[in-house]
């Protein structure tokens, strides 16, 4: 049975031992930390082993495991361009330093071959994350895009990523991209694209959340299915789409979160428009074994009841592929 665990990047306002205490007494199999907040700082855990060992006690107190590590926010800056004030507000302060734009990437870089060796110290052999993009400024096509720009691009990412990724092989962990607006890959050329640009090698996959490709109206089974050789990572997150009404249109109109006059939103798993029976059925024909992480983010729902709701939703939907269920029953060879 795969494990079920809960992203806890939207839970970050609370202390590491809380949000622990909460997911076990769920019932959550284990957790996917978060690199902010007092959850896991990567600096911490490869200069002191106590540091590891105490996060590995919380855990076991409370009946849970660590599948994977996050760490979104730095990685968003390594590739980024501009970088503003909107990454002194995310970043951590060594990162940001004095904020000299080129400081900030390399220091963001630095952080991220940090968090390999932190992974591994921690026992875990995934870090899920951002890449940040060069040219996601250039997304809405005009002024008109040459293509000497976009190709520019794609070497800025691998040129940056590359010795990132160099670590990551050192240490035996791999790098969850997530496939999300904003990054280097947003969408199915993208990724090709990304994946062309550091050779496709092993130590870059991608991570799956399937909201991201319903407000885009892109096909996320199909997506499994045609990178199942890279799905390291699955998060399990919902999106509703609120168009039609000649009003709401799919890029938000720089309107806050869960205001009913943009064009999508977050909702509860199983709320929204994401074909769940579908994606589960694909990850069992793909063989992804991994954790399937709860992502939860519903600015309409109390996240004490939502939580809970949503293992329960998945608990309910993700079942086993048929050879596995008749092994367990029948102990099969």
């Amino acid at each position: 049975m795969r494990p079920v665990t809960l992203f806890t990047g939207q839970w970050a306002d609370l202390p590491f031992t809380e949000v622990a205490r909460l997911a076990g007494e769920w019932g959550y199999d284990g957790l996917e930390i978060a690199c902010w907040g007092d959850h896991f700082d990567p600096w911490a855990a490869v200069e002191d082993d106590r540091y590891v060992q105490e996060r590995l006690d919380i855990l076991e107190k409370h009946g849970l495991r660590v599948y994977a590590i996050s760490n979104h926010l730095t990685g968003q800056a390594v590739c980024d361009d501009p970088i503003d004030e909107r990454h002194k507000g995310i970043v951590p302060a060594r990162v940001w330093g004095d904020g000299e734009p080129e400081g900030v990437r390399q220091r963001a870089a630095e952080a991220m071959q940090v968090t390999a060796r932190a992974a591994a110290k921690l026992g875990v052999r995934t870090v899920v994350g951002f890449t940040g993009s060069a040219i996601w400024k250039t997304v809405a096509m005009f002024p008109p895009v040459p293509q000497s720009m976009v190709d520019a691009g794609y070497r800025d990412f691998a040129d940056r990523w590359n010795p990132i990724l160099d670590v990551f092989d050192e240490v035996g962990v791999r790098f969850a991209h997530e496939v999300h607006p904003s990054e280097i890959a947003y969408d199915y050329w993208t990724t090709v694209a990304a994946l062309e640009a550091v050779g496709h090698r092993e130590a870059f996959g991608l991570n799956w959340d399937p909201s991201h490709f319903v407000w885009q109206d892109l096909d996320p089974v199909g997506f499994l299915w045609d990178f199942r050789d890279r799905i390291y990572h699955v998060d399990c997150k919902d999106a509703k789409r609120q168009v039609g009404n000649g009003r709401n249109g799919r890029m938000g109109s720089h309107l806050p979160w869960a205001d009913p006059r943009r064009g999508w939103d977050f909702v509860s798993t199983g709320h929204g428009d994401v074909p769940w029976e579908a994606c589960f059925r694909m990850l069992n024909t793909i063989g992804y074994d991994g954790p399937v992480s709860i992502e939860w983010e519903d600015a309409g729902m109390d996240r004490l009841i939502g939580a809970p709701d949503a293992l329960a939703f998945v608990r309910r939907n993700l079942f086993d592929p048929p050879g596995a269920a008749f092994d367990s029953a029948f102990g099969g060879n």
